[in-house]
């Protein structure tokens, strides 16, 4: 609504400006003929002039444009990876869940402690979900450089030249950002 109002101004004060130099051009042409070759003069001068405006007019006029153009995207941007600074702070939090999941336990009051974790980890996963955070897949996948990070390679049967062999932490994307790539072993 606002940009509107602006660009109505603009277009306004376009229109007031070329209606002067038209009223000044035909006020000259009206005056006597005597002096017709400064009038001609007069006359060519404030066409220029009038050019000239609507030239600047038109250059502000795509400047303004182009403005409002980058500044959206610009925002479009920072509400798209607004949650980015918070996910990487909780990734390492992440991790320290699944660790600890990966205990074995025996004792059943144990046990039931670890359900309750595991139902914090679920949630936390679903909330980093719903914010647009993915694992990034890395069983039975090529090397990607993009969107791994390989840490050793290794020679195992049974896995083509450049295929993931393991994790070692797993990596996550933020739509379609990478904020943390997997490290993996890769099969030479």
């Amino acid at each position: 609504m606002e940009n509107n109002s602006v660009n109505q101004e603009d277009n306004n004060v376009e229109e007031e400006v070329i209606d002067n130099v038209d009223q000044e051009l035909v006020t000259e042409e009206s005056s006597n003929d005597e002096g017709s070759e400064v009038n001609q003069e007069q006359i060519k001068q404030l066409q220029a002039e009038k050019d000239e405006l609507q030239d600047r007019l038109l250059r502000v006029q795509a400047e303004y444009d182009n403005f409002r153009k980058r500044t959206k995207k610009e925002k479009e941007a920072d509400l798209k990876y607004k949650s980015q600074s918070i996910v990487t702070e909780i990734l390492p939090v992440l991790d320290n869940f699944e660790r600890a999941l990966q205990v074995q336990i025996e004792d059943e009051a144990a046990k039931s402690v670890v359900e309750g974790l595991e139902m914090v980890y679920r949630q936390l996963k679903t909330v980093l979900e719903n914010e647009g955070v993915k694992e990034i897949e890395t069983e039975n996948q090529t090397f990607d450089p993009h969107l791994h990070q390989a840490v050793m390679q290794v020679e195992k049967e049974g896995y083509e030249s450049n295929q993931i062999v393991e994790t070692l932490q797993k990596g996550y994307q933020l739509k379609d950002k990478v904020i943390r790539p997997a490290m993996v072993k890769v099969n030479q």
